[in-house]
This record gives C-alpha cells, structure tokens and sequence, in this order.
C-alpha cells in the first residue's frame, strides 16, 4: 500500500508579486526550487498564512536568486504581495520506506533567502 507524506516544505515565503491577469500557477526562485527538490511543473499546495487561504497550483521558475515568489492567475485572488505563505509538495511512498523518509524543508527570511535548510 502506498501512503502519501511530506515531500518538501518552503516555509515562511513572502509573496512579492501578484498578477491575476497572467496565465496561472506559481512562481518561485529558482535556487529556492532547487533547495526544496521542488521542480518546474511540480503540484504544490499553498497555505496563506496571512489570511488563511489554501490552494493547489504548479510551479514554474523564476529567475535565480531573485528571491521572486509570484502568485499569478486565479491564485492571485487568494494571496497578495506580502502575504506570508507556506508551500508545500508530496510523494507516494511505500510502506517499507516511511521509516527511512525524511522531507527537505527550507525555512526563509523576510527577503526570502535561506535561513536553515535540512537538506
């Protein structure tokens, strides 16, 4: 049986740009991508921790060590420049793995720059 866990976490993100009017997902530094073992593409589910909201969308990149974390399309009715966001994607894992899991999360300053990772 598979069971779904915690892949990776970015916690702590500020939004720094917001567009409704763009085709949708989220945008994300690339680095930061990187550091979480989050890739282009990749569903991911967005906790607001400003105002509550939660939503699921796909990441794309944005440029590297720009810090950009963007909300755009649909999305951007549930998060605004300088909400506080937590984001978050999973993994099926098999029950002789779980033991052995242990999610990449990356906690962030207030310029959206690595504080602590355990990766």
């Amino acid at each position: 049986m598979k069971v779904l866990y915690l892949k990776s976490k970015i916690h702590r993100a500020k939004v720094t740009h917001s567009d409704i009017h763009y085709e949708g997902s989220l945008g994300i530094d690339e680095n930061l991508m990187k550091a979480a073992g989050m890739r282009e593409y990749e569903r991911v589910e967005v906790y607001n921790v400003t105002n509550g909201e939660r939503l699921a969308t796909y990441l794309i990149k944005e440029e590297a060590g720009s810090g950009q974390v963007a909300v755009y399309g649909a999305a951007a009715h549930k998060a605004k420049e300088g909400d506080i966001i937590i984001i978050t994607s999973y993994c099926y894992l098999e029950e002789n793995e779980v033991d052995f899991h242990l999610p990449k999360i990356v906690f962030l300053d207030e310029n959206n720059r690595i504080k602590k990772a355990n990766i």
